[in-house]
């Protein structure tokens, strides 16, 4: 404990100088209920392996007459799911005023609408459930903010005031709204800080109570079960008027301190962090080991959309021979598709702004959306691209074609062979496609890809082996069963990528104890391609299996033709899945 204390106040006194360090340490471990003796944290500990593999879900994405919708989601992933997947993200299912979750009202509570804390526990209690921790700002409509205009408490000290005088000119904007907003408080008029919209009012953590108040709720959420933090958008979470307002020291050292407080509360909880930004700055949030323990991998969607959009994976090939591996403690986070559009600020610096703009042409072609953000300059640019994946993969530069779902698939056996822990959005395991309809009922771009199924009729689609949706459920499992049994899979096993051109993206998976190595080599286009499997160097003395296919290797000389968008999973020591409906991916 006592070096707990030390960590804890060398983070107090950045962040709040002229607080009483150690008063305010002892507080938050009081707050966070750590005990002396308690179980302590082992430094660089995986709490993750090949077997882990997320879902992300809003709570009321399944609906029925009979159920509430978080008794359908967990009828779901137990009947459906149970044997794919280890973990569920559900997405703010708090009462909420707008953002489909992300103006929280009140952090203690759960949507009426969606259930309540047993149902909460229920998942719990089966899969590791990742929760939510909206970090930068609350609703408008919130009792905070009520207690803020009226100065009392607890409210009066937690959203971040701005003038309109400051020097606002470098701040980094996700949005196009306007930053300060009026409000009237007993004390008059007043401008709160809106990073993402006028109902969404920065909280001020600068103020320690703010601090100690989203302690106690993490403190609250962990003990309803919840294991993995989400920390939403927490690059904008401190701001100094005249510097860009995110990714500041202070953030980084937030981050720490709360990181330090869960692992000593429960030691094999994990913090995300959700930071939509380029790489470089992504990559910060691991820290030194002590920060996040994963990050978003947010470069990963628009590269491998741009990918197999073009047939060329040498954006994609560049950025992987970059990325450092995670260490021991730490993992990327890895998805392809999620409740909000696919970002395009992770493409820069990688992709130009050409080649953006031609992705951008070709995803409204298959009836995506654009949603933009204001620049420091003034200008307008393009923030990210609103679509289901499943209809994003309709086809390439030239159109829609007949290779739909095997480009669908191709893209999350890239997903599930690389380093880290996948995470799959509910409809691209349901192939959900646009939602149009609720696009023009909500006026938000982003409702594209938040549609609601009707869950008996949902069920009926994945009984009929005719449907888009039963055909890509079943292949996506069948993925998943794979992977899990595979130790090449590990989140931190060891990766490289290998260089077969640009219509071939291929890299290299070795376990951590080197018993398996596994080839994952993948047609990024719409043409059969060859290969010849000397450029592999294989080991002849193994025997080397497709994990996809099922096809064992002899002649190591020979040459393979594969379809187009047709992946492999080469392995010399395979754990085979006993299912005799292996698809070929």
């Amino acid at each position: 404990m006592t070096e707990l204390y030390r960590k804890l106040e060398a983070h107090l006194n950045l962040l709040y100088p002229e607080q009483d360090g150690a008063a305010l340490a002892q507080r938050l471990v009081e707050t966070m209920r750590i005990v002396p003796g308690g179980p302590e944290p082992v430094p660089y500990s995986n709490h993750w392996d090949q077997a882990d593999a997320y879902v992300i879900s809003y709570g009321d994405s399944l609906l029925s007459e009979d159920r509430l919708p978080l008794e359908n989601l967990h009828h779901f992933l137990s009947h459906y799911l149970a044997d794919s997947l280890s973990g569920v993200h559900i997405l703010p299912f708090f009462p909420y005023s707008s953002d489909d979750g992300f103006s929280v009202i009140d952090y203690y509570q759960v949507n009426q609408s969606l259930g309540d804390w047993p149902q909460i526990r229920e998942i719990a209690a089966q899969f590791d459930l990742m929760a939510d921790v909206v970090i930068n700002h609350c609703s408008a409509r919130s009792g905070w903010f009520d207690n803020y205009r009226q100065r009392k408490d607890p409210g009066q000290g937690f959203f971040f005031e701005g003038d309109p005088g400051d020097d606002l000119s470098q701040v980094v904007r996700p949005r196009t709204s306007v930053l300060l907003q009026p409000v009237q408080t007993l004390d008059g008029e007043r401008h709160v800080w809106c990073t993402f919209s006028p109902d969404q009012v920065d909280l001020d953590f600068t103020n320690p109570e703010v601090l100690v108040e989203f302690v106690s709720i993490i403190r609250y959420y962990l003990s309803q079960g919840i294991r993995v933090f989400r920390f939403d958008a927490v690059a904008f979470v401190w701001k100094i008027p005249g510097t860009p307002c995110i990714n500041l020291p202070q953030t980084h050292c937030l981050v720490q301190l709360l990181r330090l407080l869960v692992e000593h509360q429960r030691s094999d909880a994990i913090i995300i962090t959700e930071t939509n930004i380029p790489n470089r700055e992504n990559l910060a949030y691991f820290g030194n080991g002590n920060e996040a323990h994963a990050i978003y991998n947010f470069s990963l969607p628009p590269l491998l959309l741009n990918t197999l959009v073009t047939g060329d994976c040498s954006h994609l090939r560049t950025w992987l021979m970059t990325l450092p591996p995670a260490r021991n403690g730490t993992a990327y986070f890895n998805f392809i598709a999620s409740h909000d559009g696919i970002g395009l600020r992770p493409a820069e610096g990688i992709l130009s702004e050409a080649e953006i703009d031609r992705l951008i042409t070709t995803m409204e072609g298959f009836g995506g959306r654009i949603s933009w953000r204001d620049r420091p300059n003034g200008q307008r640019s393009a923030y990210e691209i609103n679509i289901s994946l499943y209809d994003a993969l309709a086809g390439t530069l030239a159109g829609p074609d007949s290779h739909q779902q095997a480009r669908f698939l191709c893209a999350h056996a890239i997903m599930l062979g690389m380093e880290g822990i996948p995470a799959i959005y509910i409809h691209s395991l349901l192939a959900t496609q646009n939602d149009q309809e609720r696009v023009a009922n909500t006026n938000h771009n982003r409702a594209i890809n938040r549609h609601k199924w009707d869950y008996p009729r949902l069920q009926a689609l994945l009984a009929d082996g005719s449907s888009h949706h039963a055909q890509v459920f079943q292949a996506m499992k069948q993925l998943l069963a794979i992977r899990r049994c595979q130790p090449a899979f590990h989140p931190n096993a060891t990766q490289f990528t290998l260089q077969l051109g640009d219509a071939l993206l291929a890299f290299w998976r070795q376990s951590p104890d080197r018993s398996q190595s596994i080839f994952a080599i993948h047609n990024v286009t719409d043409k059969p391609q060859s290969l010849s499997l000397t450029s592999l160097n294989l080991i002849e003395l193994d025997r080397w299996t497709d994990l996809l296919g099922g096809q064992c290797f002899l002649d190591l000389r020979q040459t393979l033709e594969l379809a187009p968008y047709q992946s492999l999973w080469l392995s010399n020591a395979p754990v085979m899945v006993d299912d005799t409906a292996t698809p070929t991916v």
